[in-house]
């Protein structure tokens, strides 16, 4: 597996995987609304411009992408093939974003889905289960131990 920051040119391949995962394991869950909000943010060129995106391939394919927002602290997506799911590309995902990352503090909006994963990474829940824009989301955020 190689985990890099990914070009322009790479980023729809990974909206394309982030899209997929998402209509299988967040859309069942929300609204018509949330998945229409999703995926008209997932195709917003000037969003996605925006992003640093991270992705996880196998050879060539795309398997994980991790995307943050700008400013460096608040995590956008975070999505992994499922046929790769609990073998630890999420987590080499993450150990890639934190390495670049100089933030003490990393924020998240979970899905209700994706709150054990983000536990199990080290984050926490800060608030109860939000609505917006169709979109059910737990805020939590991950505290970074400084370095002694």
């Amino acid at each position: 597996m190689n985990i890099r920051k990914l070009t322009e040119t790479q980023k729809p391949a990974a909206m394309e995987l982030a899209w997929r995962v998402f209509q299988e394991f967040e859309a069942p869950e929300y609204a018509p609304e949330g998945v229409q909000a999703f995926r008209a943010y997932i195709t917003d060129p000037a969003a996605v411009k925006a992003l640093t995106v991270y992705g996880a391939f196998e050879e060539a394919r795309i398997i994980g992408v991790l995307a943050i927002r700008p400013g460096g602290t608040h995590i956008s997506l975070f999505f992994v093939d499922p046929d790769y799911h609990r073998q630890g590309v999420g987590t080499a995902l993450m150990q890639c974003f934190f390495t670049d990352s100089g933030a003490e503090t990393v924020t998240v909006h979970s899905s209700p889905y994706a709150v054990e994963v983000y536990r199990r990474l080290g984050f926490q829940p800060t608030a109860a289960e939000q609505l917006a824009d169709g979109i059910r989301y737990i805020p939590m955020e991950h505290k970074r131990r400084k370095k002694q």
